[in-house]
């Protein structure tokens, strides 16, 4: 007689009753603790992780919350899915995260166990086969493709007729005739990277820098480091050496970048120092290729995993390391959903688990300087860049007193030296950080200015699509002939400057240079951005003229010049961390010049030459910025120096959302330390059809800010059509 188990299982989904844990039974043996299986909720099936035997007295299940209480009969679970059991101090983590975020826990563990499908086992992609040998009763044609499959692997029709020579129809007819078999294609095995290569000689601070960390990771534990190097210093290289130390342990280890744009760098980067590919996971993975690598990563064994936040939440069996690499990157922040900060759960996950993390960067956050400040972090630093590379010479253009030609963008001063450096046969990098030709489009008759349908925010004029385009959510229409509001036809005017706009007068003034747009309307995939890297290596591109994607982690050894052709525009807005994220993109995108032997320069315009963020750049003066920055906000009383959290209320109704955030309003509790401010409409006040309205809660340092707004959320009385979003430490004050 098969013996049944009462079990509790947390469940990888939103659940609106018992935080997502529900009781089943299991038959036969108790599962452990951890193991993860496949359980029914109504008509679905979702992953769920068991938590241990239930307790009978107190036995909740989906049924009986359903029926008002009454006690029914548990659900059998459906099976076991085929993974090892998670570990204790991982789930502590994703606990942690919920808590910390203030979100499901439920929908926490969903993004551990993202591959549903996978859990479930998705069937291999087919190919063909050949049934038998070549032989002298079949045509010439169908003879050459047994003889390149015959034996083989299988293969897709396509890869198979483009080998033989054939057309596709042969390889049609072969399967119709039974000359061809289907078979499934079965991944290859990874080839675990090789810890021994050699990598790079290191310089001195490199070597000591790499020694501290492989010290921390020998001795075990959890220790925080931040690797903080000036632009093209050898970061990279360094914390290969630690993953080489992590490896040599058949541990594994997890690489964190901003973006999946930086992804194939990244993995050819690694490539070449270990003599196999990484592990890639982001969202431009296809179902296959995600199930296929978080088996990888499940499996165990020495491996190293590059990708974007989300891969911070796949369940390694023996993590080991975790490098956030640009980690001062604000694109850590996830502002969707589950609203949290990639860093800074990064380093909760190493708390947890009892392992080193390395933040990387050559401008660190504010709140990573005053973690080092408190003793937190420890520093390892970088101060110059490898071999005979030196930091490139920078230089204001004050737009007031050299301006550029009317309905133009280029300072005669840039223009100037674009022509030198491409003259001496090396390269440029224009920056400006707008997508698009313009940010505008104005009606000259009446001053309407076409906004989205959806969203409260102008449309982008996309001249390479010809078409207008919401950058929040997506809406594209056609360049209207008249105007929408006045009629008035052939008034419409682009107002200000897009990078595709740029590249129209680059175009202009530089007939016989090759230029090349890097934005992510132009470059939509990783494999076309390690195109575009190829190409600008092979010095087939003269001149790049790009986005913030132009600014993180890209060598190009003969790039001597950058332009920002715009240096105040991070300046505009309420952003409590403007000047910072000004200063980190500015030291970010002028270090990719000069960064091999040839001498590089930064050439910023701006109308702002007084301000203190460009005052420091141009004396290098990290620490007088830093300490002008650390002493405002400690005034002010903003993080990290005090506690910030937004509520955000959205609804399709204006009136429902402005009387469920009155009445929340009306029940705000009363704390010392506490100050709420609002309800007031959003900056961004509709968004994807929704109507937006914000409360913000400034704390502390010491107050519990997350026991705050649940006090003053159970009880709140909103209607059904308000979602509420809680972001702690807000970094998008949209």
């Amino acid at each position: 007689m098969k013996t049944t188990h009462h079990i509790r299982v947390w469940l990888a989904t939103p659940v609106p009753v018992g935080g997502g844990v529900l009781d089943y039974l299991a038959e036969g043996e108790m599962p452990a603790r951890g193991q993860v299986v496949i359980a029914p909720l109504g008509s679905r099936q979702v992953a769920g992780v068991v938590l241990g035997l239930a307790d009978r007295q107190d036995t909740f299940s989906q049924s009986k919350a359903k029926t008002g209480g009454k006690k029914m009969k548990l659900r059998p679970i459906l099976r076991w899915a085929d993974l090892p059991p998670l570990s204790d101090a991982f789930l502590d983590w994703l606990n942690r995260v919920a808590h910390w975020t203030m979100s499901h826990p439920g929908a926490v563990l969903r993004m551990a166990l993202p591959v549903a499908r996978g859990l479930l086992d998705i069937p291999p992609p087919m190919g063909w086969i050949a049934a038998g040998p070549p032989g002298d009763d079949i045509s010439p044609k169908r003879n050459q493709v047994l003889e390149v499959s015959f034996g083989m692997p299988p293969m897709t029709a396509t890869d198979m007729a483009r080998l033989a020579g054939v057309s596709p129809s042969t390889i049609q007819g072969m399967a119709k005739a039974g000359l061809l078999l289907q078979s499934p294609m079965l991944p290859e095995k990874p080839v675990p990277p090789d810890p021994s290569r050699a990598g790079l000689a290191l310089n001195p601070e490199q070597h000591a820098a790499a020694h501290a960390l492989s010290e921390a990771i020998e001795g075990g534990g959890y220790a925080p480091f931040v690797l903080d190097g000036v632009t093209g210093s050898g970061k990279t290289e360094v914390y290969f050496d630690a993953i080489a130390t992590v490896l040599r342990q058949d541990r594994q280890a997890l690489i964190l970048l901003p973006e999946i744009a930086l992804s194939p760098a990244t993995a050819d980067r690694f490539t070449r120092r270990f003599g196999a590919k990484p592990v890639l996971w982001h969202s431009g993975l296809t179902e296959a290729r995600r199930a296929e690598a978080f088996r990888q990563v499940v499996d165990g064994g020495p491996l190293v995993v590059v990708g974007a936040r989300s891969a911070l939440f796949l369940p390694f069996p023996d993590l080991g390391l975790i490098v956030v690499d640009e980690e001062h990157d604000s694109s850590y922040k996830q502002d969707e959903q589950i609203v949290y900060h990639a860093r800074d759960m990064a380093v909760m996950r190493a708390s947890c688990e009892r392992f080193p993390v390395i933040l990387a960067s050559a401008t660190p956050s504010l709140e990573t300087e005053v973690n080092i400040d408190r003793g937190r972090y420890k520093r390892l630093t970088l101060s110059a860049r490898i071999g005979e590379a030196v930091l490139p010479e920078l230089k204001l253009v004050d737009m007031r007193k050299t301006p550029p030609d009317r309905q133009a963008w280029l300072a005669p001063p840039l223009v100037e030296a674009i022509d030198e450096t491409l003259e001496a046969g090396q390269q440029v990098m224009l920056f400006l950080n707008r997508r698009g030709y313009a940010p505008v489009t104005l009606c000259r008759t009446c001053g309407e200015r076409i906004t989205c349908p959806n969203c409260a925010t102008w449309l982008v004029d996309h001249r390479q699509s010809r078409d207008l385009r919401c950058h929040h959510c997506g809406y594209r229409t056609g360049q209207p002939e008249s105007c929408p509001s006045c009629g008035t036809p052939d008034h419409l005017v682009a107002c200000g400057p897009g990078v595709e706009r740029l590249a129209e007068e680059v175009a202009r003034r530089f007939p016989d240079a090759h230029q090349a747009v890097l934005s992510s309307d132009h470059v939509t995939t990783p494999a076309a951005l390690t195109q575009f890297i190829r190409d600008v290596e092979a010095r087939e591109i003269d001149i790049i003229i790009g986005t913030q994607m132009v600014a993180k982690g890209h060598h190009f050894p003969g790039l001597t010049l950058v332009g920002v052709v715009d240096a105040d525009l991070g300046l505009a807005g309420g952003d409590l961390r403007a000047a910072e994220h000004t200063w980190q993109l500015l030291v970010q995108v002028a270090g990719r010049a000069g960064r091999s032997e040839q001498k590089g320069q930064a050439l910023l315009q701006t109308h702002m030459p007084d301000t203190p963020v460009l005052k420091a750049l141009m004396m290098r003066d990290r620490g007088m910025f830093l300490e002008a920055e650390k002493s405002a906000r400690a005034e002010a009383g903003m993080p990290p120096y005090g506690r910030l959290a937004a509520l955000v209320l959205t609804s399709p109704s204006e009136a429902d959302l402005k009387e469920s955030a009155a009445a929340l309003g009306r029940t705000r509790p009363n704390y010392e330390g506490v100050s709420i401010l609002g309800p007031a409409p959003a900056p961004l006040a509709r968004l994807r059809g929704r109507h937006r309205m914000r409360f913000l809660i400034k704390a502390d340092r010491q107050v519990d800010i997350q026991a705050v707004l649940r006090e003053w959320l159970e009880a709140r009385h909103i209607s059904r059509s308000v979602r509420c979003q809680i972001d702690i430490d807000p970094y998008h004050f949209l």
